[in-house]
């Protein structure tokens, strides 16, 4: 019973986080891999997906009903992501992820003090692209970023929210709702894979989903309330906090 309230807390905390820079998988599973650690890490992986698929559309609902949405970016974008997750999960099995493990915290860096240095960075809203380029550009980086969370996954959401700023233009509010589209598009992605291969711990995955969901709605109101500057310094924080993560499991752990 007190692992499943230490999960529960887990799940609605990252569900805040996820809903407005991305980065809940940071708080959600490790805690699952600390709680249960003797439960195969796929089942983990699979049940934190179900929690989080869960919340992710929960924010992806909120932002849409209260921002608008880029959906001429975010459908194709989406739909490229759902495609490539499959084939990075197809290919993590075949080629390990280590070359990638040891590259992302330097990546991480390199998006930390772009973001802080440039103290406008996703402040004012003019997207970029129309037409025909701005379905390229999405469909580019969907499926960029759908192969890398089929492939290895860790900072998925962040790494969104810092493309659709950087390479569209958007304001970090506008981008974040665009993201969680995407990001909707990979879990799913995941799920059906993790489904069906059995890993799901379908009771505990639905308990952290309700939590994940709950968190959600709050940090939408968060994101709404005080606007890009707060989600641009949250994802500053989150950014840093994946880039001790990632370099402690790359140079540290192994």
């Amino acid at each position: 019973m007190e692992d499943y309230v230490i999960l529960a807390a887990a799940a609605f905390v990252a569900g805040m986080i996820d809903a407005v820079v991305g980065g809940g998988g940071l708080i959600q599973l490790p805690a699952l891999f600390s709680t249960l650690p003797n439960v195969a890490p796929a089942t983990l992986l699979g049940t934190s997906k179900l929690a989080g698929v869960w919340g992710t559309g929960a924010a992806a609902l909120g932002f849409a009903r209260r921002v608008r949405v880029q959906w001429s970016t975010a459908v194709p974008a989406a739909v490229a992501a759902f495609a490539l997750s499959f084939a990075g999960a197809y290919t993590v099995t075949h080629i390990p992820p280590d070359f990638i493990r040891k590259l992302l915290p330097f990546i991480l860096v390199a998006v930390a003090a772009y973001t802080f240095a440039k103290k406008d960075f996703g402040s004012i809203h003019a997207p970029l692209h129309i037409g025909g380029k701005e379905r390229a550009w999405a469909i580019l980086v969907g499926g960029g970023i759908g192969f890398y969370d089929g492939f290895f996954g860790p900072g998925t959401g962040s790494f969104l929210v810092f493309l659709f700023v950087r390479f569209f233009g958007f304001d970090f509010l506008g981008a974040s709702a665009v993201a969680k589209v995407v990001n909707v598009a990979c879990n799913i992605a995941a799920l059906l894979w993790f489904g069906y291969s059995g890993h799901l711990l379908w009771q505990l995955g639905a308990l952290m989903a309700v939590c994940n969901v709950l968190g959600s709605l709050v940090g939408i109101r968060l994101a709404l309330r005080h606007g890009s500057g707060f989600v641009r310094k949250l994802f500053l924080v989150v950014v840093t906090g994946l880039i001790l993560k990632t370099g402690y499991d790359a140079f540290i752990v192994g």
